[in-house]
C-alpha cells in the first residue's frame, strides 16, 4: 500500500534525504513544504496519510506550533530534531507524535521510522477508540441502572425484572437498551416536573 507524505523541512538537502527515503520506500505522492506557517489548511487539503517534520534546531515557539499541529491533525506524525531535552521530548510525546526522532537524519532510517511510526499510531489510535468505548460504556451503565431504579419505584418491579422489561421494549422498538433507558429518563422528568 502506498502511502501519501507531507514533508515539512525548511532545509532543501535535509528535505532531498527524507523524500528519496520515502519514494525507496514505495511513498507517493511526496510533497515537500518549506513553511511551517498555515499548516492546518494545508494539511486539510493535502489530505496526507503520513507527516514527515524536520526541525534542524527547533525553537520553543516552532516545537510549540507544530504540537499544536500534531493535536489537530489525526494521522502519523515523524518529527525529526537534531537537539531535544527532556522536555521538549516529553511535549512531543504529550502531542501524539508518534516517532520522535533526535539526531538521526539518514536516508536509510526514513522507512524504519515511517512503518514505526504508523504502527505507533495505529496502536495509540486502537487503545483511544477502546477508551472511548469503555467510557460510553460506562455512561451507558450507568443510563440503564437509573432507569432500572425509576421502573422499580414506579412499578414495584425487581432490578431483573426492570431490566427485562427494558430489553423487551428495545427489542420491538428496535432500540438498543440504553436509549430505552435514556428515553424512560426523560419521561420520568417530564411527568416528576424536574429538570434535574
Amino acid at each position: 500500500m502506498s502511502l501519501s507524505v507531507l514533508v515539512i523541512d525548511e532545509n532543501h538537502i535535509r528535505a532531498s534525504i527524507i523524500e528519496a527515503g520515502l519514494r525507496e520506500a514505495g511513498c507517493s505522492p511526496v510533497t515537500l513544504v518549506r513553511e511551517i506557517t498555515g499548516l492546518l489548511e494545508l494539511v486539510s487539503q493535502i489530505n496526507p496519510d503520513v507527516i514527515f517534520i524536520d526541525l534542524e534546531n527547533p525553537n520553543r515557539d516552532a516545537l510549540e506550533y507544530l504540537l499544536q499541529l500534531s493535536r489537530a491533525v489525526h494521522r502519523p506524525i515523524a518529527m525529526f530534531v537534531d537537539r531535544s531535552d527532556k522536555a521538549m521530548t516529553e511535549a512531543a510525546i504529550d502531542a501524539g507524535i508518534s516517532a520522535y526522532v533526535v539526531d538521526g537524519l539518514k536516508k536509510e532510517r526514513v522507512k524504519p521510522i515511517l512503518d514505526m511510526a504508523v504502527s505507533r499510531f495505529n496502536a495509540f489510535s486502537r487503545l483511544r477508540n477502546e477508551l472511548e468505548r469503555t467510557k460510553q460504556a460506562l455512561e451507558e451503565r450507568k443510563v440503564i441502572d437509573r432507569a432500572k431504579g425509576i421502573l422499580m419505584t414506579a412499578r414495584g418491579l425487581s432490578e431483573e425484572e426492570a431490566y427485562g422489561l427494558m430489553r423487551t421494549m428495545a427489542m420491538n422498538e428496535n432500540q438498543r437498551v440504553a436509549e430505552i433507558a435514556q428515553s424512560l429518563i426523560i419521561a420520568a422528568k417530564m411527568f416528576s416536573g424536574t429538570t434535574s
